[in-house]
């Protein structure tokens, strides 16, 4: 099994930035590659973006193309979603999961992180 803990989330005015990280534990040799989702009240889980462990190659949405970016940090078993250019629209519990090579779902997720932004 893969452990994933989020951190980074909070409060900040539109157009400020915050950096979201998930730290993995457990049976990291399996992950294959890393996402962001997010949950908005009232709204569906939406794919934020997304990284493969070892290529480095990378998905963004196109909600967010050009002001969120999706890294990562083999050594620290971590990825990262740098957020800029915050909007209100943004606001969202933000997940972290790990899907492995074999599997087309997502199958191990973190316990969210709140990212609110005011307006």
């Amino acid at each position: 099994q893969v452990q994933l803990v989020e951190s980074g989330g909070g409060l900040v005015q539109a157009g400020g930035s915050l950096r979201l990280s998930c730290a993995a534990s457990g049976r990291t040799s399996s992950i294959y590659r890393m996402a962001w989702f997010r949950t908005a009240p009232g709204k569906e889980r939406e794919f934020v973006a997304s990284i493969a462990r070892d290529t480095g190659g990378t998905l963004h949405a196109d909600s967010v193309k050009g002001r969120f970016t999706i890294s990562r940090d083999n050594a620290k078993n971590t990825v990262y979603l740098q957020m800029n250019s915050l909007k209100p629209e943004d606001t969202a519990v933000y997940f972290c999961a790990t899907r492995e090579r074999a599997e087309t779902e997502y199958t191990y997720w973190g316990q969210g992180s709140q990212v609110t932004v005011s307006s």
